[in-house]
């Protein structure tokens, strides 16, 4: 089956009001995402997925998981995981972007990231290991995401 294909399907789907268009194959296939669709109600795989980046204002109601995804070079400025972000060897996400909260844990082994943004919300633990992180001390990563903050304790 060709995209064209896929795209008539999914169309004549929604238009019966039986089910939404894939998140995914509407973002790789450049068709606009509604508000609807940027509120992921559950968890939301993209492990070792091809995906680039993400779209701004997304917001996942569980985990998000990109571990092993390489092609992904930065996250959209206020992304919400209600669950844990795993950014497991993501290794060409160099930084963090402004307005990341995490309702679970964040896994940044195996990351380039250098330094965390202010305004960071971890409400579990900080997992650094293979990371440039692993240079600062507790009170110093603590203190770089002020007013930002991590709730519990940060693994190296």
């Amino acid at each position: 089956m060709n995209k064209e294909q896929l795209k008539r399907i999914f169309e004549f789907l929604e238009e019966k009001e039986e089910h939404n268009t894939p998140f995914l194959w509407k973002w790789e296939n450049n068709i606009p995402l509604t508000k609807k669709d940027l509120n992921i109600k559950g968890n939301f795989s993209l492990e070792r997925s091809k995906v680039k980046s993400l779209p701004e204002g997304l917001k996942v109601g569980g985990d998000l998981d990109l571990n092993g995804s390489i092609n992904i070079t930065s996250l959209p400025k206020d992304l919400k995981v209600g669950g844990i972000l795993w950014l497991l060897g993501c290794d060409s996400i160099t930084s963090l972007p402004e307005g990341l909260k995490v309702g679970g844990a964040l896994d940044l082994r195996f990351t380039k990231v250098t330094s965390l943004p202010k305004g960071l919300e971890v409400e579990s633990f900080l997992v650094i290991g293979n990371t440039k992180l692993t240079k600062y001390s507790d009170d110093e990563l603590r203190e770089m995401v002020k007013p930002g903050f991590i709730k519990g304790k940060i693994y190296r």
